[in-house]
């Protein structure tokens, strides 16, 4: 078996995946600690630290971050998520030492320099200006405020202008002192790697990270759903709808993930089909599924003309029902089909190997394997699917935002709060 795992006296967990035919190689820290973890003077820090990181360490300045990287012809980046936040590197397998050694060294000595802060800080008040000419961006910051009503899970992760101005270098080191601990910690490695050296290498640049670990976030409750018109003069209408799921370890997650696929994953989808080659109502229409530690969420977004509003929420209603009770052998399979594609054809790639093993490791404390993975998929059946499918309609009041002009987008959305709820009572009696 080419997956190896260890665990240093600090708690912080190292996890490699060697693929001999590679020349290169990915690796990266996780931390699971993101937006949920955040109190709300916080807001917005997960996010700030992660950009701080590349901004200079006791060691090197910003530029001799990313210049020694890219003198060997590797890249660096990072990404923050609602429960966990990723430093990663791609080198070639002789620089792995050279990538181990900048990530500690930003997540282990950053200066948080104050003028290089303040630009920081300028910069993400320009991402949440361009987030916010971003229709897209726009709804689901409105749907999960709804979703998740006054917690941390239904902030924006970019935070505010207001939250940001009152972020100083103190409060970023107490943030990470308090969060970035080596139990809730994973380094992985995938590709031209060898996972001892990996190992004392992860041991000898880490080993200043806590040993206990961190304070857990407060527990998401999903809210009691309902609808949100949001006015603004665009040319298209952009709908969502979100429902509540289920956590990452609930039996039933790839039951509800082959329903999603089924309904909206993808060309040969219900919905696809449906709104969009049938009716012409829309351009894009999607459902996506997203598990979380102690919760998850449903949801689906679609944009269209104003006018077609109406239209398009009550056939996305009347379908979404439908599926969930004449659901067929031949969607459940071509669904299993696609998900056992995209998680071989992720193995191909060591980048997605390496975050693949790192969220697993953070979510259920060990790497499933592929056999283990593949078997869970070959277990759903069209009756579990349903099943499932019924429990997310019968779970949750829908919440459902709508963004545009005119004046159907009130009808709309009275659609979707009122037909799925009665057809989803009619569906389990």
């Amino acid at each position: 078996m080419s997956v190896e795992i260890s665990k240093l006296p600090s708690g912080l967990t190292v996890i490699t995946d060697t693929m001999p035919h590679l020349e290169t190689a990915a690796l990266g820290v996780w931390a699971g600690v993101g937006g949920r973890d955040e109190k709300p003077n916080e807001h917005g820090i997960s996010h700030l630290l992660e950009h701080m990181a590349f901004k200079g360490t006791t060691r090197r300045n910003a530029r001799e971050i990313v210049e020694e990287i890219e003198a060997v012809g590797g890249d660096l980046n990072a990404g923050t998520s609602t429960e966990t936040t990723a430093y990663y590197a791609r080198v070639l397998k002789a620089d792995v030492p050279l990538a181990l050694d900048v990530l500690s060294d930003i997540l282990g000595n950053p200066s948080f320099v104050p003028d290089e802060l303040e630009r920081e800080k300028s910069v993400i008040v320009q991402e949440i200006g361009a987030a916010q000419d971003t229709p897209d961006d726009v709804v689901f910051e409105h749907l999960n405020e709804l979703c998740f009503p006054e917690q941390p899970m239904g902030r924006s992760l970019l935070g505010t202008a207001k939250t940001l101005k009152s972020f100083n270098r103190d409060m970023l080191r107490n943030y990470l002192a308090t969060h970035y601990r080596g139990p809730d910690m994973v380094v992985a490695a995938a590709g031209a790697v060898d996972h001892r050296r990996v190992v004392d290498e992860v041991a000898e640049k880490f080993a200043s990270f806590e040993a206990s670990a961190g304070p857990k976030p407060q527990v998401a409750m999903f809210g009691k759903g309902g609808s949100r018109v949001v006015h603004r003069d665009l040319e298209q209408a952009h709908l969502t709808l979100a429902l509540e799921g289920v956590p990452q370890g609930d039996l039933s997650l790839y039951s509800l993930q082959v329903f999603t696929n089924t309904l909206g994953g993808g060309m040969s989808s219900r919905l696809f089909q449906e709104v969009r080659e049938k009716r012409g109502l829309c351009y894009s229409i999607y459902t996506f599924h997203a598990p979380y530690t102690d919760t998850g969420l449903f949801g689906l977004y679609t944009g269209t003309d104003p006018a077609d509003a109406p239209e398009m929420m009550e056939v996305i209603v009347d379908v979404i029902n439908e599926a969930a009770a004449t659901l067929t052998e031949a969607e459940v399979a071509r669904s299993k089909a696609q998900m056992k594609a995209g998680l071989l054809m992720a193995l191909e790639s060591c980048s997605s190997r390496a975050e693949q093993l790192a969220r697993h490791v953070l979510a259920y404390g060990r790497p499933l394997s592929v056999e283990e993975l593949v078997a869970r998929i070959d277990g759903v059946s069209v009756e579990s699917s349903r099943k499932a499918a019924q429990g997310l309609l019968s779970r949750s009041r829908p919440a459902v935002v709508a963004l545009g002009g005119g004046r159907g987008l009130d009808t709309a959305v009275a659609f979707a709060e009122g037909l799925t709820r009665s057809k989803a009572k009619t569906l389990l009696h």
